[in-house]
This record gives structure tokens, C-alpha cells and sequence, in this order.
């Protein structure tokens, strides 16, 4: 009897430690984290202050951004740049960053590229207000707490590769960028112009600066650098 006790108890601490180990080893979920606010979590905890003469400016976006620092590192390298963006974000995903990837990370300023992936989707439930009032919210919490707002007129995009039938991209790109421009101009924020220097003759990206349509290639990005020095000149000072 008592042999069969503790064979038993042996038994059940040993599916006891086998679930544990099992338990151990699986994946972390981050199916609740719908703005990928675990993504520069780490970074944004290893940060540093910047070196003297250096004014930090975070860059919020999406994929334009995210590729934007995987081409041309050592433009972020080389000044106190901090590129948080994350590839397909919406804009109330980057809302929803805006305080962790941001405001806790005390800039002088901040650029907010919103838009296109929002209005990729065809589904029928996003319109140029809802993208304002995101960017609107973004840029009221960054006033509050003192970072300059930096708001972008979009790069041209004739159509995305991944949804070549939606109709009508190009102008609403442009509808789009007449409204941030409207409303940064009416509230004082500085405005970059990614548009112009990169529009072709259908109102798309001129073929010698993208990959696909969409995303710039380093020479694009090359022109893309020279605007935002100027934006970030106008709305901080040149030393940076």
C-alpha cells in the first residue's frame, strides 16, 4: 500500500514538473498589444540623453519610417533622431503609441506621418476626418507637454501594390495633404513637404526614387532628408 502511495505521489510531481517546464517554454502573447507597444519598448528603456549641442526629434510612422533608418542608419546615427515606426500602423495605432513612443521620451519635437495605410484599406470605414482628428489628437498631446509638432504632407502614391484595386489613391492623397496643411497652418505647426519633390506626372512617386510605388529607395529617402532638415531647422533651431 504504501509502495502504491508513493508511486502515485512520485507520479503527479512528475506531470506537476513536466507542465511547468512545458508552461516555460511557451511564446509570449502579445495578441492584446494591437499598437505594438512592445516593439521599442526595450529601446525606448536603453535610451540615452542626447550629446550636448543635440536636439532629439522622434519620427512616428509607419513603414516609410520604420525603412527609412534600415536605408540610411547613419542619418538617425548622426543626429539625435529616434525613429519609431512600425510597418501597416493606422493612425490610431500611433495614437495609441504616442505617449510611450514620444512623450516619455521627452523630444524637442516630433514628426507625424499619418495616413496612407489608413486609407489603403477598402473597407469603407476610414475618411480624411477620421485620419485628421488622430493626427489632431497627436498634436494637441505634444503641445501640452512642449514637443514642436512636425506634420507631413504624404509621399504621392498612384496605386498600392497590395490593393491595386482600390480606385482614386492619388487624389486622395492629395485631399488628404490639403487638410494637414489646412490645420497645421491654422495652429502654427511646421509642415514638411514630401509631396512635391517626389511627384511624377500622374501624381505617383517618380520611379527613380521608390521600390514599389509606395516606399522610397535611398535615393528617395536622399530627398526626403533634405526637406525634414529644413522643417526641423524652422521649428527648433539649427542646432540640433
Amino acid at each position: 500500500m504504501k509502495i502504491k502511495i508513493f508511486l502515485l505521489l512520485l507520479t503527479l510531481s512528475s506531470t506537476s514538473l513536466f507542465a511547468q517546464q512545458g508552461n516555460s517554454s511557451q511564446k509570449e502573447d502579445f495578441s492584446d498589444d494591437w499598437a505594438a507597444l512592445s516593439k521599442y519598448q526595450k529601446e525606448n528603456d536603453a535610451l540615452k540623453e542626447p550629446t550636448k549641442g543635440k536636439k532629439r526629434v522622434v519620427f512616428l510612422g509607419s513603414s516609410i519610417f520604420e525603412f527609412w533608418k534600415q536605408k540610411d542608419p547613419e542619418y538617425f546615427a548622426n543626429n539625435a533622431y529616434v525613429d519609431r515606426g512600425i510597418s501597416g500602423q493606422i493612425s490610431p495605432q500611433l495614437l495609441i503609441r504616442f505617449r510611450q513612443d514620444v512623450i516619455n521620451l521627452n523630444p524637442r519635437a516630433v514628426i507625424i506621418l499619418a495616413g496612407s495605410n489608413d486609407l489603403a484599406g477598402n473597407k469603407g470605414h476610414v475618411s480624411n476626418e477620421t485620419v485628421l482628428n488622430n493626427i489632431k489628437s497627436m498634436a494637441e498631446l505634444a503641445r501640452k507637454h512642449h514637443i514642436k509638432v512636425i506634420l507631413c504632407k504624404y509621399l504621392p502614391i498612384y496605386e498600392y501594390p497590395w490593393n491595386k484595386n482600390l480606385q482614386g489613391v492619388a487624389d486622395g492623397i492629395i485631399s488628404l495633404n490639403k487638410e494637414i496643411a489646412a490645420y497645421a497652418n491654422a495652429n502654427r505647426f511646421t509642415v514638411i513637404d514630401y509631396w512635391t519633390p517626389l511627384v511624377d506626372e500622374r501624381n505617383g512617386q517618380k520611379a527613380e526614387f521608390t521600390t514599389d510605388g509606395v516606399h522610397p529607395n535611398l535615393a528617395g529617402y536622399k530627398v526626403m532628408e533634405k526637406v525634414t532638415e529644413i522643417a526641423i531647422d524652422k521649428a527648433i533651431g539649427k542646432r540640433r
